[in-house]
């Protein structure tokens, strides 16, 4: 196998922090993004999408969206689970990392993307480029802030995201809300249950990477 990574991005992250904690170790590739080394020819020869992170696998199927990146891995190597055991676990967990997806890691990169000097006609990942559109950045900062609330709800009554077990939908999440510090936006004190969530996972191993 191969791994696209990069570094600085959240994706890449929540791929690499899944890799960690199923205990792999895989040939990795640094792309730099802040070089725009997804946009050359020799990546999109990869992904033409010109996004990471990509997961070539044994078998040479590419693999360019972190779900399907995680769902190989943990068909390949099911132990330690991060997907879920029973029927209901399974659907729990791709349940609530597609409510993170949506509510929480959309909206940060929306506001980002719309502000950055960085991402200027950039504010679409991939090979088109966009414009900046100010005003989706102050829908998206009110969007982070309900998600931060959404959190808070769920985390006073489940120990983990998707319910009492660590799995991949936590990954998911404690990616975004550490990169919302990108925007300026962090755990508001008044939320302890997010607060306390946040400071367990982020003593995993694979939240040091």
């Amino acid at each position: 196998m191969r791994f696209y990574d990069c570094s600085t991005a959240p994706n890449p992250r929540r791929a690499r922090m899944f890799i960690a904690e199923k205990g792999l170790d895989i040939e990795t590739q640094e792309v730099s993004i802040a070089k725009g080394e997804q946009l050359s020819d020799a990546f999109k020869a990869v992904n033409p999408n010109a996004t990471v992170p990509v997961l070539i696998t044994d078998d040479g199927t590419v693999l360019t969206e972190n779900l399907g990146i995680a769902a190989y891995l943990e068909a390949c190597f099911p132990e330690p689970p991060l997907m879920g055991r029973t029927p209901d676990e399974k659907g729990s967990v791709l349940m609530w990392n597609s409510i993170v997806e949506q509510q929480g890691g959309a909206p940060i990169a929306e506001t980002l993307r719309n502000t950055h000097p960085a991402f200027a006609d950039r504010a679409i990942p991939g090979p088109v480029n966009h414009a900046q559109i100010p005003e989706l950045a102050q829908r998206g900062r009110a969007r982070v802030a309900h998600f931060f609330g959404l959190l808070e709800t769920r985390l006073v009554e489940s120990a983990y995201i998707a319910g009492p077990d660590f799995s991949l939908a936590d990954i998911s999440t404690f990616v975004f809300v550490d990169f919302a510090r990108v925007i300026k936006m962090r755990i508001p004190k008044e939320n302890p249950a997010t607060l306390a969530w946040f400071e367990k996972v982020g003593v995993r191993p694979s939240a040091q990477l």
